[in-house]
């Protein structure tokens, strides 16, 4: 089953009842009234249900949108992923549960006594199947031939020492929207608003699944910043970054102005965790991928195999 994604724009009051997520829309004039008096008028406001089994994501993109702790709680034990935003309306919370896995403790053990060469073999399987995907995503649009980098796929080698992954995404930004001198920087100019807000959807998809394999998000095969919890999220998501950047390319070709993230054009990134990817040649839901990706890796972690799943574009 396709677990849903709910996004929350507006003030809300998400509570539990009856192991469903519950959601009240009170009337906006209440907004000046005390927290504990519109509590009590929500009872008698719109509500609509939603069961939480049926949740991956849930975005909550405003600051007036209240939750209860029960409903957290909840929405935690079924491993849903929780994301907060700023002001600016961007991802930059993420709440997931301290418990994923019933073998959590020993499989954490395993994950910190893997090997530098096994991490560097499994870097340069990441690293191939991010160029390979980018590659396929550039000749699929057919604005400038994609042979070189698929030639680089086959270079890459243990660790990717000779940096790879930078020449690809050097010649693959330059290509992949039509605009004059884009480039791709995290404060830069239109679309890279829409590709940083896919890329943290992105991001918290990934750590999700990490943390339901019981494995440590933190402990990455390739990325080691002191001060980032989500080294390994940051490392799996690469070979997924070209379905964000084939949903941006559309908005691209077909909307005028992108200046602002209007509700619209989130709409259309946050269909990302139901979009169909091609793993071990069936197609699938990005979210349950990522599940069969980071179970792969753990059983690349424990011996059992030395192939990481990684998506095809296609």
């Amino acid at each position: 089953m396709i677990k849903r994604t709910l996004h929350f724009g507006n003030p809300v009051y998400l509570s539990l009842k009856n192991e469903q997520l519950c959601v009240d829309y009170p009337d906006q004039k209440e907004e000046s009234i005390p927290l504990a008096q519109r509590l009590k008028i929500a009872s008698n406001s719109i509500q609509k249900k939603v069961s939480i089994e049926d949740l991956g994501v849930v975005i909550l993109e405003n600051s007036r949108v209240t939750v209860t702790t029960a409903l957290l709680e909840k929405l935690t034990s079924y491993n849903v992923a929780v994301i907060t935003c700023d002001s600016r309306h961007m991802p930059t919370g993420l709440l997931l549960p301290l418990e994923g896995h019933s073998e959590q403790s020993e499989r954490f053990k395993i994950q910190m006594k893997v090997s530098l060469p096994l991490k560097k073999n499994l870097w340069r399987q990441t690293v191939q199947a991010k160029i390979k995907n980018q590659a396929l995503l550039l000749k699929e649009r057919g604005t400038v031939t994609a042979d070189n980098m698929l030639q680089w796929v086959k270079e890459v080698n243990s660790g990717d020492t000779r940096n790879l992954e930078a020449r690809a995404a050097a010649y693959y930004w330059k290509h992949i929207f039509d605009l004059n001198d884009f480039t791709r920087s995290q404060n830069g100019i239109p679309p890279n608003n829409l590709l940083n807000y896919g890329y943290a959807i992105l991001r918290a998809i990934t750590a999700r699944a990490i943390v339901s394999t019981g494995l440590f998000p933190t402990l990455g095969i390739h990325h080691r910043n002191k001060y980032n919890a989500y080294c390994l999220a940051d490392d799996i998501m690469e070979p997924y970054r070209p379905y964000v950047d084939l949903i941006v390319s559309h908005l691209v070709d077909n909307m005028d102005d992108l200046e602002e993230l209007t509700i619209d054009l989130k709409k259309q990134l946050l269909e990302l965790p139901a979009l169909d990817v091609l793993i071990e040649g069936k197609k699938s839901p990005l979210l349950v991928a990522m599940s069969r990706t980071t179970n792969s890796l753990y059983e690349c972690y424990a011996g059992v195999s030395r192939k990481i799943l990684y998506p095809v574009y296609a």
